[in-house]
């Protein structure tokens, strides 16, 4: 059987790598980075370059999707991307708010609508879900009350309104890639969608801080990038002002382990400042999971030095922590290639969510039941407790 698969603002395909590990078919992916176009094409996928606003203008019945992918509406296994959820400058101006209904998020929307996919993959930043639509300075919030779309979560609620007036089921959590064998922390809200109604299930975690079995435990940055050390490929360079404070910081430490006459000097404008401000003078730990990547690993407020090294962490070790395999080419120039990598979801992440569709459409997802003497009896073996992020069916239930 094969799960066809169309992607949307498919960046360097981290996730549609993992949904291929887990056995999906990506048959066209879009974006509109023409660096992004580039490395796809440059690893053999075809795609489609351009604005999502403008080939749904020119073409509403998405067949600049439909046709390359050789599929017709309803053929589709699943539609996936992550919509940037900020609206974009015109609507901006017109809305004067943070309305989805403004936002890319809405073509995300109509390429559901038209293409009607079995199931859906949304994924976004854990922002979205206490956004809220319009804002109202905190000192200005006693009187009157707030309006419902200054509310916090008053964005996501549109955006569960959105699909399930499309007809689809859902479920929705915020789920952090270290649980499954990704050797980072980086949280992303992730929203499943079934048109036939199934019974959708967020993946359960497979690694854990703690466990007794070594193979379960959380994957450290040390498994995923220490053989790089003497072939880190290119990287950035911090300045040598920075270099001066990074010197002092030892593995797994930021600012606060500088000396405290240097503090006031090194953290500027920020030594006052509120917050943990963990990111200033960050110098990484080999001994655990990568704090989340981000676009640039030399700014001063989210700095990521290697763990023995006074560097940043190269575009190679980005790769790797993403999980991308070694032979994936991503183009453009350094900078390019760290945009591309940190704005990625990780590959086993993907995997995840991957499999727990393929388990749903196969029926295997779910926990059998036998009668015995009239009593139901779940039949789980001798699996032990582990625990699960907080999920939301969309029918009113937590599982």
């Amino acid at each position: 059987m094969t799960y066809p698969v169309i992607s949307l603002f498919s960046g360097a395909m981290s996730l549609d790598l993992g949904l291929m590990q887990a056995g999906l078919d990506i048959r066209i992916a879009q974006d509109v980075d023409p660096w992004c176009a580039k490395t796809m094409r440059a690893n053999d996928h075809p795609c489609v370059l351009g604005d999502i606003r403008q080939l749904i203008h020119d073409d509403p019945q998405c067949r600049f999707l439909l046709e390359p992918a050789d599929l017709l509406p309803g053929e589709v296994f699943a539609v996936v991307g992550g919509p940037p959820c900020q609206p974009f400058s015109t609507a901006g101006k017109r809305l004067g708010t943070n309305d989805p209904r403004g936002s890319l998020f809405m073509e995300f929307a109509h390429v559901i609508a038209t293409v009607r996919p079995r199931f859906f993959v949304m994924e976004n930043v854990k922002g979205l879900l206490s956004s809220a639509i319009g804002h109202r300075p905190v000192s200005e919030r006693s009187t009157p009350p707030l309006e419902p779309d200054e509310r916090s979560g008053s964005v996501f609620a549109v955006i569960l309104d959105t699909f399930e007036a499309l007809g689809y089921r859902l479920v929705y959590g915020v789920l952090d890639a270290c649980h499954y064998g990704v050797p980072q922390f980086r949280e992303r809200l992730i929203i499943l969608g079934s048109r036939d109604h199934e019974k959708l299930f967020l993946p359960v975690p497979t690694h854990f801080q703690l466990h007794q079995e070594e193979s379960f435990r959380w994957r450290t940055l040390r498994q995923a990038i220490e053989d790089l050390e003497n072939d880190p490929g290119p990287y950035a360079r911090f300045s040598e002002e920075r270099l001066k404070y990074l010197r002092y910081v030892p593995m797994g430490g930021n600012w606060r382990d500088l000396p405290q006459h240097l503090l006031r000097e090194a953290m500027g404008g920020a030594y006052a400042s509120e917050g943990g401000k963990v990111g200033f003078y960050r110098r990484l730990d080999y001994d655990q999971p990568a704090p989340t990547l981000v676009t640039s690993p030399v700014q001063k407020a989210t700095m990521l030095c290697h763990p023995t090294q006074d560097r940043p962490l190269s575009v190679k070790e980005y790769a790797r922590i993403q999980q991308f395999p070694d032979d994936w080419i991503v183009e453009g120039s350094v900078s390019d290639r760290y945009r591309q990598l940190g704005n990625a979801v990780p590959v086993g992440l993907g995997r995840a969510i991957g499999k727990a569709l393929i388990a749903v459409a196969e029926g295997t997802g779910q926990i059998k039941t036998h009668r015995l003497r009239g009593t139901s009896v779940h039949n789980m073996g001798s699996l032990p407790f582990i625990p699960h992020p907080v999920v939301n069916d969309a029918d009113g239930c937590c599982t």
